[in-house]
Formats: structure tokens, C-alpha cells, sequence
């Protein structure tokens, strides 16, 4: 009984030091943005499930800089200026809109599986890619918020080439 509670306890520790390890390898990731004052108008409001983030492409590797490995309850709230992500008890964060690049779901991410599906949220973070996952309360609304993203990412991508064409 002594013998497996010691080994439990070393693959805990063992666990444990992978994370510290991962969370070395990650320190280079530039901080997340602040969160807003004032986000604006919610367009979609939804509560579930956080499960990580991973690089954008890679449902293996999990980013656990700035608390994004954690799996935590979440809110989500989509305005015209991005995308909030309250999490009780855990590491809040914004995605700017200008930083959403595309939404799809998905059956797993950060080496989780989940049945009836993910949403996933591609959106970068001065320059690095980045895929998070979260699970609505209701998974029927994952697809209406796949919609709502990607005319967010099309209104803006079509806004900033308006603008630069102007400038032109």
C-alpha cells in the first residue's frame, strides 16, 4: 500500500515537472492583451466549457503560458470588438478582433476528445497562432458561433483592405 501511494505520488511529481517544463519552453509567448473596459455589444453570449489552447494546427501541443492550459468553466461573449473569455476562478482573456483569424468545430484539442464536439477559435497573439477550444453548454450553438466569427474575421480582413486601398 506504502509502495503505491509512493508511486502515485512520483508520477503526480513527474506530471507535475512536465508542466513546469512546458511552461519554461512557453515563456517567450508575448503577453495576452488586456481585457477591455468596455468590450462593446455582445452578438453572442454563451456559457461552457474552456478545454486549452494549443498552436493553431496542432491539437497536441498545449500552450499553458499566461494560464491557457487550464480547463476551466467559461463565458463567452462575442462583440464587434473581439471576444471575451470569463473564466470563475481562473485567468480571464481577450481576443481582439483584429486577432480572430477563423472559427470551426472540431472533435478534440489539447490531446482531449470531447463527443458532440469542440468549437475552436483560430486567433494569434502578436504573431503566434493559436487554436483554444471551448464546449457550449448547448453544443447546437457551436455552429452559430462558427458563423457569427467567421463574418467578424470577413467585416474586418474587408475593413483593413478598404483602408489600405484608400491610403494607396
Amino acid at each position: 500500500m506504502v509502495g503505491l501511494a509512493i508511486l502515485v505520488g512520483l508520477v503526480y511529481w513527474l506530471m507535475r515537472q512536465g508542466w513546469n517544463w512546458r511552461r519554461t519552453l512557453q515563456s517567450d509567448l508575448p503577453p495576452l492583451p488586456e481585457l477591455p473596459a468596455d468590450p462593446g455589444a455582445a452578438l453572442l453570449e454563451t456559457t461552457g466549457r474552456y478545454h486549452g489552447s494549443t498552436t493553431a494546427g496542432n491539437w497536441l501541443d498545449r500552450v499553458v503560458a499566461h494560464g491557457l492550459g487550464t480547463r476551466s468553466l467559461a463565458e463567452l461573449t462575442l462583440t464587434e470588438r473581439g471576444l471575451l473569455v470569463r473564466r470563475p476562478g481562473d485567468v480571464d482573456f481577450w481576443i481582439p478582433a483584429g486577432s480572430l483569424t477563423a472559427a470551426r468545430t472540431d472533435s478534440g484539442i489539447a490531446g482531449k476528445v470531447v463527443p458532440g464536439g469542440l468549437l475552436v477559435i483560430t486567433w494569434t497573439n502578436e504573431g503566434t497562432a493559436l487554436d483554444s477550444g471551448f464546449r457550449a453548454d448547448h453544443a447546437e450553438q457551436h455552429t452559430a458561433w462558427v458563423e457569427a466569427v467567421e463574418a467578424l474575421v470577413t467585416r474586418r480582413t474587408t475593413k483593413t483592405k478598404k483602408t489600405e486601398e484608400a491610403i494607396s
